[in-house]
């Protein structure tokens, strides 16, 4: 029986993907690993829409990527068809987030937030489960997606 073999990328649809890309990389410190648009028959049969044109950006976290591709996640702007925002609130079915690791949870809340980024709280040190004695934080990327900040325990 076949089946799912590793994780290639995790992606977020944006609504302009200069922005998305400044903020990723140029806040959160990612690599831009390509840049490209999507203006082809592959593309429209993928996504199912048969006038999609797309920008897409692939960005990793320093310094390599954990995946099997050569980027952890992708931003993509639909160019065409247009289509007005969604709600990305995360108590939503079918809203989702990014979690991503860090070793000073508060020295980065605290870079993040100087910058202009908008977070639901301070990092929280959290007090029961598997993470114990680490400190997590919701933020939100331009777009209002929910990111996650992880300090993990110390083990």
């Amino acid at each position: 029986m076949s089946g799912l073999t590793g994780l290639w990328h995790f992606s977020f649809t944006v609504s302009d993907l200069d922005a998305s890309i400044r903020f990723y990389r140029d806040l959160l410190g990612m690599v831009l690993v390509h840049e490209q648009r999507q203006d082809n028959d592959y593309t429209r049969r993928l996504v199912g829409y048969p006038d999609a044109d797309l920008r897409v950006a692939q960005l990793a976290v320093p310094p390599a990527s954990s995946t099997n591709s050569s980027h952890d996640l992708e931003l993509v702007q639909y160019l065409s068809p247009a289509a007005a925002p969604t709600d990305p609130e995360r108590k939503r079915a079918g809203a989702a987030h990014l979690a991503f690791t860090t070793d000073d949870a508060v020295g980065t809340y605290e870079r993040l937030r100087a910058a202009g980024v908008e977070f639901v709280s301070p990092p929280n040190e959290i007090t029961a489960g598997v993470n114990r004695g680490g400190y997590t934080c919701y933020f939100f990327d331009p777009d209002r997606v929910t990111l996650e900040l992880v300090q993990p325990p110390r083990r």
